[in-house]
């Protein structure tokens, strides 16, 4: 494995498991007795129960049926897409319940999608990445070598190991910006739908937020047509080309949001939490 690789890999997991707690440490500290612990907590929430506890045990059960695997096979892009609106709905409904449960201001809403982002990102990539540094760990200090003497069947490691080692040091990059590009959008996305219950405008909010979400979870589909007329360099150049416009898009709807809510809440009711 190059040394790039390792690098790579480093830096991907402090993007994904030690930035998000980082980032929410040093906003606690400058924004004290906000609420923004308790909020984090509610934002992460929001995204734990809707997609990890809901969401994936029912494709899990899904995916055992005869006919829905085909139709994953047979139809791949109208899979692909179900799966991104399917996200997209399950986190709405989290963002919601969220923004219900909330006092909400400019900073604890910021708190909550804070949330939302980082425990994805911490569960998705952080935990995935931390394994990769620990089996890197075990190829340098022979501890892989002691783990395939102790197992029955070592295929599963041997697999493991391989994958690792075939991987461009390209794509350990592209995971830790991707996560940056996907933690600035779920802000964002949060952030609209606590606009939409502030100012009791949820229903534009929402279907906004929806199809945001949406179309950053489609592109996806386009990895689909690699060896389809369409090259691996090809497909990952245009999926991070429209993953990053969604991501400035995304931040100018976050930017917007903000000076409208700082100009309807001239002054904010206090919070008197220890959170």
């Amino acid at each position: 494995m190059s040394n790039l690789s390792v690098i790579f890999i480093i830096i991907t997991l402090f993007i994904s498991l030690i930035l998000p707690p980082a980032f929410l440490i040093v906003y606690a500290l400058r924004n004290k007795k906000q609420g923004i612990w308790s909020a984090w907590l509610l934002g992460a929430l929001g995204f734990v129960v809707p997609q990890i506890l809901i969401r994936l045990p029912i494709l899990t059960c899904l995916s055992q049926s005869a006919g829905f695997a085909a139709f994953a096979q047979n139809h791949p892009v109208p899979y692909g897409f179900g799966l991104a609106l399917t996200a997209g709905l399950f986190e709405l409904t989290g963002r919601y319940a969220v923004a219900r449960c909330l006092n909400l201001t400019y900073r604890r809403a910021l708190a909550a999608g804070l949330g939302h982002g980082g425990i994805e990102a911490i569960l998705i990539t952080g935990l995935a990445y931390l394994s990769n540094v620990v089996f890197l760990v075990m190829l340098q200090t022979g501890g892989f070598d002691a783990a395939l003497t102790q197992t029955g069947d070592a295929s599963q490691l041997l697999a493991a190991r391989d994958a690792l080692m075939n991987t461009h040091w390209a794509l350990f990059l592209l995971a830790g910006f991707e996560r940056l590009l996907a933690m600035t959008s779920h802000v964002a996305m949060s952030m609209m739908v606590c606009y939409g219950v502030h100012t009791n405008r949820v229903l534009p909010w929402a279907l906004a937020c929806l199809a945001l979400h949406t179309c950053m979870d489609s592109v996806a589909c386009i990895s689909l047509f690699i060896g389809r007329g369409l090259t691996l360099a090809t497909a990952y150049t245009i999926i991070y080309i429209l993953l990053t416009a969604i991501t400035v898009l995304s931040i100018l709807i976050l930017q917007n949001i903000r000076s409208r809510w700082e100009a309807e809440s001239a002054q904010e009711v206090p919070y008197d939490s220890q959170a």
